[in-house]
């Protein structure tokens, strides 16, 4: 079932306001849970974790910051009078 471009837009605030911080704080925990590893394994397992996020949420996120497609269009273009 596909979600509205409403949806998505609600659903996406959701996981930005709310989701990523926590995530953000579990990837945090579960690394000083490893100890200090070397800086550059530390670096790629902070990167590798801020990409993955994104991965299964890709479907949320698609075409959010463009015009809602199901709109009424209007008639008259920008800049001419009715």
């Amino acid at each position: 079932m596909a979600l509205s471009y409403k949806a998505r837009r609600r659903w996406s605030l959701v996981v930005l306001v709310i989701g990523l911080p926590l995530y953000i704080v579990a990837c945090v925990t579960v690394m000083n849970w490893l100890g200090r590893p070397p800086i550059l394994v530390e670096l790629l397992v902070y990167i590798g974790l801020g990409v993955l996020w994104a991965f299964p949420l890709k479907m949320i996120f698609r075409g959010i910051g463009q015009a809602d497609p199901d709109a009424p269009k209007e008639d008259a273009e920008p800049g001419e009078e009715a």
